[in-house]
């Protein structure tokens, strides 16, 4: 049987913890990592009927978008719908797990590929890609080159370049030395966030000997990783034909939008949930709309006629992340029942 943490370490391989924004909150918040999975219930929100409903389909897994705990609780007295939440699920065995901006900042499998997916984006790449890559340099034995290499790669070691999305390089090798004790240099890029991974592939592969390396930060952008997502139409589209678009693939009632530019529309810019602070990477893009939700009334005046701002709503625009986690879950694991929840934990009300 899956454990908990065996779900952890799946989802962390595809979003990891490092990739999360500073005041995030993500990963196991509520829940023993060793106990053997049920049953798991995926969500935006992990709110009281989503637990109730854990509790009802016998589900001890709760995966979130959102975590339920952004900040330290200092008591648990039930006076709030967090407290309340944390109570209920401890009572009844429920753990929680909160996958947040680290799915958010991930190209393969992220949060913005999968809106991209439903308006059929083409030619995507990440709007503002991070600065997070570090390189290993390492001195080991020729004879375990190749294991070495393996191990390496397993643990995240890859190449991300234009065009060609997290694959993996022959790692570079240098003869140090000849003879039944030749050394090589191996060196080899890899996502900041995976430095604990990658170091302990480096330990298991050692076999006990002390090998030389060397880590070292560097400032190359890493396409892989980011914030948002721009993509361009198959076909250009008029501003209220994708508006129309945009509503129905995002199953939205409301967007709130700047002025339309009469002009076609083609590329696209987008991110889930708050992506106001990409107003810029969008532009510089040349994206004709920036999708994206939680926008203030006087943040409308930055798109300043260069641009179509369109707010989609928070939790429209984050809602296909459950179908997401149930895809990545389902296709790794099968012994036990996966479920999207059936509640809408929407805050937010309309009245038509």
């Amino acid at each position: 049987m899956a454990k908990i943490r065996d779900l952890a370490a799946h989802l962390e391989s595809i979003a990891p913890p490092g990739y999360q924004e500073s005041y995030d909150n993500a990963g196991l918040i509520v829940g023993n990592p060793e106990e053997e999975v049920t049953g798991v219930l995926f969500c935006l929100d992990s709110t009281e009927a989503v637990v109730e409903e854990a509790i009802e389909k016998q589900c001890n897994l709760i995966v979130a978008h959102h975590p339920i705990v952004f900040r330290g609780l200092k008591r648990l007295t039930g006076s709030s719908y967090v407290e309340r939440v944390v109570i209920q699920a401890i009572r009844h065995g429920i753990a929680i797990y909160a996958i947040h901006t680290n799915l958010d900042n991930v190209y393969h499998e992220g949060v913005n590929g999968r809106i991209a997916g439903r308006l059929g984006l083409i030619d995507t790449h990440i709007l503002a890609p991070k600065a997070n890559l570090k390189k290993l340099s390492v001195m080991a034995p020729q004879s375990r080159r190749e294991s070495l290499r393996a191990a390496l790669i397993t643990a995240g070691a890859e190449r991300v370049t234009a065009g060609e999305q997290a694959s993996y390089f022959p790692f570079e090798g240098e003869v140090a030395s000849g003879g039944e004790t030749a050394t090589v240099k191996l060196e080899a890029l890899f996502p900041s966030g995976r430095e604990r991974q990658i170091l302990a592939a480096l330990q298991a592969s050692a076999n006990g000997q002390q090998l030389a390396y060397e880590l070292v930060s560097i400032e190359n952008t890493n396409p892989g990783v980011g914030s948002g997502l721009v993509g361009r139409l198959p076909e250009p589209m008029p501003e209220k034909a994708f508006l129309q678009h945009l509503k129905t693939k995002m199953n939205t009632g409301c967007i709130r939008h700047t002025k339309l530019l009469g002009q076609p529309v083609e590329t696209v810019a987008l991110c889930g949930g708050s992506g106001g602070f990409l107003l810029g990477n969008a532009k510089a893009a040349r994206a004709q709309f920036f999708v994206t939700a939680d926008y203030k009334y006087h943040e409308f005046f930055d798109a300043d006629g260069q641009i179509v701002i369109a707010d989609i709503g928070h939790y429209e625009s984050e809602q296909f992340t459950i179908e997401l986690l149930y895809d990545i879950i389902s296709q790794k694991f099968s012994n036990f029942a996966v479920h999207c929840t059936e509640a809408i934990t929407n805050p937010v009300h309309y009245f038509h």
